[in-house]
């Protein structure tokens, strides 16, 4: 069990040593994921008519039972199931697959996302394709890995050298007409959406992530985890803020650039997931 520290009225918590139960857990419902991954899993819809299965629930009870038996006092919040209430400085949101569609089709561009926001702000991410065998996870002021190793966004600073990339191609579209114009400009464009594209971001690989539409356990890690690799993510306005209603992740080279083309087309609330 950790122990938590007391000074001043307030708990100080040893970031490094939660980012190490993060990615503990986070392997361990990645390992717990794929028992059923390839497998014919059977399909729930829930009632904002997204899939769910077996893989979810059980992965996420994984972590939250790996969460509790270390950090017993805190909150944990996951996507499907109710909140366990704790301390609410210190409250850990769960996605134990963000990519369902994706792992229901056999593509294993899903990956399990666990942040932990301390007094407000998120001071611990992990984002884990089990699939794949990637991690990466970040702790605030202790820098960003990818399996181990340093990691760091790319240096592109021009929207013509730019690999973007979107979680629905279509539904960024629907939302804004910067995504078509960014698009226009770019070296290259794809669909790789989900935990996939914000964990190419994070380690080099793309510069630009767009999500028309998200939850907070869809990009609970990514701002520490951004920040730590020298990018940055948030929403089309500009703000951190894990609660919506859209998000992004991008290089630092290249923020004010594609936060400029947001800014400058309305944002339109047509559809819904």
């Amino acid at each position: 069990m950790v122990v938590i520290a007391y000074r001043g009225g307030m708990a100080d918590l040893d970031l490094r040593l939660a980012q190490s139960v993060a990615v503990e857990a986070a392997h361990k419902a990645g390992k717990r994921t794929l028992a059923y991954f390839n497998a014919g899993v059977e399909v729930d819809e829930k009632s904002d008519d997204t899939p769910v299965t077996i893989a979810d629930r059980e992965a996420e009870h994984v972590v939250r039972d790996y969460l509790a038996k270390h950090f017993p006092t805190h909150t944990i919040v996951g996507e499907e199931h109710p909140d366990a209430p704790g301390d609410p400085n210190f409250k850990w949101i769960i996605d134990p697959i963000d990519g369902t569609k994706s792992f229901i089709h056999g593509v294993p561009l899903y990956g399990v996302l666990i942040g932990l926001e301390v007094r407000g702000r998120i001071d611990v991410g992990v984002i884990h394709m089990p699939a794949l065998g990637e991690t990466i996870c970040a702790a605030r002021g202790e820098g960003a890995y990818f399996n181990g190793g340093r990691c760091k966004c790319s240096d592109v600073t021009r929207i013509e050298d730019a690999t973007i990339l979107a979680g629905s191609i279509t539904r960024v579209i629907d939302r804004s007409d910067a995504y078509r114009s960014l698009a226009d400009r770019a070296k290259l464009n794809r669909g790789w959406g989900d935990a996939f594209g914000y964990a190419l971001v994070a380690t080099g690989r793309a510069d630009l992530m767009l999500d028309p539409k998200i939850a907070p356990w869809d990009c609970a890690p990514m701002p520490v985890i951004l920040e730590e690799s020298d990018g940055w993510a948030g929403n089309w306005d500009g703000q951190q803020d894990i609660y919506g209603p859209n998000w992004l992740a991008v290089t630092g080279g290249l923020k004010g650039a594609v936060l400029a083309e947001l800014g400058q087309h309305p944002k339109r609330e047509t559809w819904a997931y």
